[in-house]
């Protein structure tokens, strides 16, 4: 299958190294309160890159995980970066 996005993995990882984790459906709830309205179905699918992103998307989850926008596109294997993105 053709990846759809880049940003999934880090999506993951960001919403996974909260404190408490991070469900999919609270990533839900916060994208809503910003008014994305994604499931938490989608989202899941998102971190698959089974699902494109929109630029308005990938900045709406930048928000609601607390990260920089460029984390989210950097390459875990190539920058060798495995920080908190926080």
């Amino acid at each position: 299958m053709m990846k759809r996005n880049i940003i999934g993995k880090r999506i993951k990882k960001a919403r996974l190294s909260e404190n408490p984790r991070a469900t999919l459906k609270d990533l839900s709830a916060r994208l809503h309160i910003l008014g994305i309205s994604l499931s938490d179905s989608s989202i899941g699918k998102i971190e698959k890159s089974e699902r494109s992103v929109s630029d308005i998307q990938v900045a709406a989850f930048a928000k609601a995980l607390k990260v920089n926008i460029n984390w989210l596109f950097e390459d875990d294997e190539k920058s060798g970066s495995d920080q908190d993105p926080r």
